[in-house]
This record gives C-alpha cells, sequence and structure tokens, in this order.
C-alpha cells in the first residue's frame, strides 16, 4: 500500500475575486456581565463575515470546560438561538473560514479544541504558515494523528508539545512563535486565559478592543469591534502576545525581530472598508489608490463607475481627482451569495449575471472608465466589459487599484498558482486585449505603497512583486495535506 498526494475539488472559485482565509475573535468578560461570550461572539462574527464564508465556529469557556460548535456555512446557518443558549460562559473564541489550506468540511472548521496532559484549548488561526508540511511530518512520525487537512491543527500541536516543556500557555505560545514560519493571526483560550498574538513580521491584522462593563476583546477588525459598542484600544504589534487573565491585560514580545510586513492587499480588498488597520483606514486607502489610479492612468471619459463592493471606493477617488463624474453602472444583486458560484463556464457566466448587472440608463451612449480592485484570471472582469458594452457604452476603459497579479501569496491569500493567473508573462496589452476593453490601467508598486495613510507598518507585495519576506516553499500544493490510500 503507498501514499500519493490528491488534488481535492476546491470550492469553486468565484470568478476574479481574491478571498481571504479567514476572521478571528476572542472575548473575556466579567462574571457578572449580562450577556454570554458566545452571544457576544455570534455579533462579531457577522461582522467579520465577509472574511470567510465557508464555515464558522465559537468555542466558550464555562468554568475551565471548553465546549465548541462549529459547520460549514454561514454564521447564520451555522448558530440559532437555541445554540448559543447551550453556551454558557463569560470567555469565548470564535472563527470565519476561507480555506487556503485544506478542504472545505467541518473537520476544517475552526476554532479546532483538544484536550491535553496538562489542559484544554482553543485556537482560532488566521494565515498560513509555510513550514506547515515539514513540522507535521515530524509530529506524524513521533506518533501525532491529524483528523483535519489545515496548518492550524499543526500549529495547536506545536503550541501542545511546547506547553509540556513550559511554565505557562503564553510560554509556549512564545516558544510556538520561534518554530513556526509564516502568517499568523492567533487567538487561544485556555481554562483561564484569553491570549492573542501576531507574527513577527505582521502579515494579518489583530487589533485590541475594551467592553464599557471591563470585557476584552481581540478581533481581526475594528469593525468587529464597533458591532459590539466596544472601544478601540490599539493594534496587537507583530510579535506580541497578549493575555488577559483575572480580568487584566497583559504582553511580552516573542524576541524575532525582522523587517514588518503587512499584507498591502487588506487595504485594497479584504477588509471592511469601515475598519482601521494598524492606524489607517481602509475606506481612505482605496480612495487613495483610485486618485494614483487616475494621475498614472488618465483617459477622457465621461463617467467613472465602481465594480461592487470594493471597487466603489476606488472609483469616487478616481472622480474625485480627475473630475469625471462618478455613477452607479453596475447593480448588485445583494440576494446572490457565494454558494450559488457553480464549477463550469456556462454556469459562471450566468452567476455573474445575476450578481451583478449594468445600469444601461447610466452607460448607454457614453465613454465608461471602470474601476475595480484586481485581475486574478481575467474571466469575470472580460464578462463585466460585455455586460457594459451590452449595456450602449462607446468605449470601456478598465482600471485596477493594485498592481498585477504576477505571484501567489503563501500568507493566507487564496490567490492561484502563476499559470492561473491573467497578468503571468502577459504584458498589459496582451491583457487589455483578452479583457476587451479599449485601455487597461494598473495601480503601480510604488504608488500601492503610499495609499494606507496612516500605517506604522511596512507592506508585503509579494503577490505583485515576488519579494517574499520570508522563504516559500517552491512547490506547495493547496491542498498539501490531503492524500488517499492507492491499493
Amino acid at each position: 500500500m503507498k501514499y500519493r498526494m490528491n488534488k481535492l475539488p476546491r470550492t469553486p472559485f468565484d470568478g476574479d475575486a481574491v478571498h481571504e482565509e479567514c476572521g478571528v475573535f476572542g472575548v473575556a468578560l466579567p462574571e457578572d456581565a449580562d450577556l454570554s461570550a458566545a452571544h457576544e461572539a455570534y455579533v462579531a462574527l457577522f461582522a467579520l463575515q465577509h472574511r470567510g464564508q465557508e464555515a464558522a465556529g465559537i468555542a466558550v469557556n464555562h468554568r475551565g470546560v471548553i465546549h465548541c460548535h462549529k459547520d460549514v456555512g454561514l454564521v447564520n446557518d451555522v448558530f440559532d438561538q437555541d445554540i448559543l443558549d447551550a453556551m454558557p460562559g463569560q470567555m469565548a473564541v470564535g472563527h470565519v473560514r476561507y480555506s487556503t489550506t485544506g478542504k472545505q468540511s467541518r473537520e476544517n472548521a475552526q476554532p479546532v479544541c483538544i484536550t491535553h496532559v496538562k489542559g484544554n484549548l482553543a485556537v482560532a488561526h488566521n494565515g498560513n504558515l509555510v513550514n506547515a508540511g515539514e513540522l507535521r511530518r515530524e509530529i506524524e512520525m513521533n506518533g501525532g494523528i491529524f483528523r483535519s487537512s489545515n496548518d492550524t491543527e499543526v500549529l495547536v500541536y506545536t503550541i501542545v508539545r511546547e506547553r509540556l516543556k513550559c511554565g505557562s500557555i503564553e510560554e509556549a505560545v512564545v516558544s510556538t512563535m520561534q518554530v513556526i514560519e509564516g502568517a499568523y493571526s492567533l487567538v487561544i483560550m485556555s481554562p483561564r486565559k484569553l491570549i492573542a498574538a501576531r507574527d513577527p513580521h505582521g502579515f494579518r491584522p489583530l487589533c485590541i478592543g475594551r467592553l464599557e462593563n471591563g470585557g476584552w476583546i481581540f478581533a481581526s477588525e475594528t469593525c468587529a469591534l464597533d458591532a459590539l459598542g466596544a472601544t478601540f484600544v490599539r493594534d496587537v504589534a507583530p510579535g506580541e502576545v497578549c493575555v488577559v487573565e483575572d480580568r487584566e491585560l497583559r504582553s511580552m514580545h516573542c524576541g524575532i525581530e525582522c523587517p514588518t510586513s503587512a499584507c498591502v492587499f487588506e487595504y485594497i480588498y479584504f477588509a471592511r472598508p469601515d475598519s482601521v488597520i494598524d492606524g489607517a483606514s481602509v475606506e481612505l486607502a482605496r480612495q487613495e489608490a483610485g486618485k494614483y489610479l487616475s494621475i498614472e492612468h488618465p483617459v477622457g471619459a465621461d463617467l467613472v463607475i465602481g465594480v461592487p463592493d470594493s471597487g466603489i471606493p476606488a472609483a469616487i477617488g478616481y472622480a474625485k481627482c480627475s473630475g469625471i463624474p462618478y455613477g452607479v453602472g453596475l447593480i448588485k444583486n445583494r440576494y446572490i451569495g457565494r454558494t450559488f458560484i457553480q464549477p463550469g463556464q456556462e454556469k459562471r457566466e450566468r452567476s455573474v449575471r445575476l450578481k451583478l448587472n449594468a445600469l444601461r440608463e447610466a452607460v448607454a451612449g457614453k465613454r465608461i472608465i471602470m474601476v475595480d480592485d484586481s485581475i486574478v484570471r481575467g474571466t469575470t472582469c472580460a464578462r463585466l466589459v460585455s455586460l457594459i458594452r451590452d449595456a450602449g457604452a462607446k468605449e470601456v476603459h478598465m482600471r485596477i487599484s493594485a498592481p498585477p497579479f504576477r505571484h501567489p501569496c503563501f500568507f493566507g491569500t487564496d490567490i492561484p498558482e502563476r499559470s492561473q493567473l491573467l497578468a503571468h508573462n502577459r504584458t498589459v496589452e496582451e491583457m487589455r486585449e483578452i479583457i476587451g476593453v479599449d485601455s487597461l490601467g494598473f495601480l503601480s508598486l510604488e504608488a500601492t505603497h503610499k495609499i494606507a495613510l496612516g500605517c506604522k507598518l511596512g507592506f508585503c507585495d509579494a503577490c505583485f512583486s515576488g519579494n517574499y519576506s520570508v522563504k516559500v516553499p517552491e512547490q506547495a500544493e493547496k491542498n498539501m495535506f490531503e492524500s488517499e490510500i492507492e491499493l
């Protein structure tokens, strides 16, 4: 009998969209709080739903015992009032998932909860470990058994292994950070503590909030704090480990010093526009991207439109800077979710027309500048251009508020392999012909580094430049741990 790697079918790719890995949340409430931590986590996960729509989960700590409920689906598919009422406890961690490592299944949903010799543990993880394969093989060779195919379980086992050598769970987390490599924003719950940790590069965001009742919150984005009426305290610093115990917050640093490289695509696409990440407003960053686009790629036109939703702020910025009027040219069907997307060319064509439709009265007879956040494969983009032309537009000029995707991401962003990227081995002119627009312009790499006004960190732009801030594997399967037995 031998094993071979099995490329299992992934969740159908939503056209040209780039998807996030996930969103994480943690809350520690005072004992006399009115609401349970599960209800607070439920509201927060709704606010973070845009970061992952494949699965959702909440783990609660009730008198030192951790109970978890998770499943595939949206937050309101996974939880109802009865489920939340049956999850008492004043501490919780939550997670919404989009898979970049591991197939879509209940086993791969988070938080990951385990019982080990020194207690219980629940972990929610946003990011990707580039050395997960190596660590997993080492654990398996020492008798470890895995139930999932994602890298989070590898991370959890590593924490437990370090916990056996350390005097506290936070020390184990610090020790683990010396071993793991890549992107990780973590929220960890033990019987007595709530812990948050961010990798030394700061790839993925993580912030700290405070509730009026004295409770502490950790979340991927500030929009989750706003949903709960919490006050933003600060961002978790790269390399920092924060611990909430007995209603007090303390922190330590892992000791790894390196240049910061936060994902710039958080500002371009991932985060909600009402979030503030590392000191910079997402909405303003997108408008800045549009401003630079208008400076770098001006063109005569009658109307600027944005592709809903993330292309709209950049379109507004383009219009403001260029003086060309902004208008609504594409209407989005708010009732079509990702679950509608189906594989196959014909079905994808239909899904695009159901999700977006051109507003004929706005675009007919006009020269249109259409602004979007990115181009991945180019298929959905080409269909949108056809929609605008079919609605009577005289010209269609495409402007993209990011540089061309030329390289895969290994840090928690679902960017396909190079061969599937439209920009791979193609010039802008060749891409323009494929999409079918009159002109095509991308935001420059230099301008991309300027858009997040007030951001305190450096940026990772590896998906555009190919300059990875950590060593990455030359070959990395999306489902690296999926295997089947071959007789």
